[in-house]
């Protein structure tokens, strides 16, 4: 199982680190190792991570948005999506 760290360049802050932080939430809640008390606290955890992940994807999705109306009305190159929706 892997360990969640802080450090912004070990997740990064695109919508596909966003998605492995999940799941990592994901494995740790599905451990059976992870009884009561600790139980407890990944399931409040894992709330509150539910909560900040849909204002991300509801912002990213503005934000996408935003680029197909620019996309129709000026015109855009690939190169105008930002770093944080992969296109790839």
């Amino acid at each position: 199982m892997s360990k969640i760290t802080h450090d912004k360049a070990a997740h990064g802050s695109s919508l596909k680190d966003l998605n492995n932080i999940l799941f990592d939430q994901l494995n740790r809640l599905n451990d059976p190792e992870t009884t009561g008390d600790k139980l407890a606290q990944e399931i409040q955890r894992t709330s509150a991570m539910t909560d900040a992940s849909k204002t991300i994807i509801s912002n990213a999705t503005l934000r996408l948005d935003a680029l197909k109306v620019q996309a129709e009305y000026k015109g855009l190159s690939i190169d105008d999506i930002p770093n944080l929706i992969e296109a790839k």
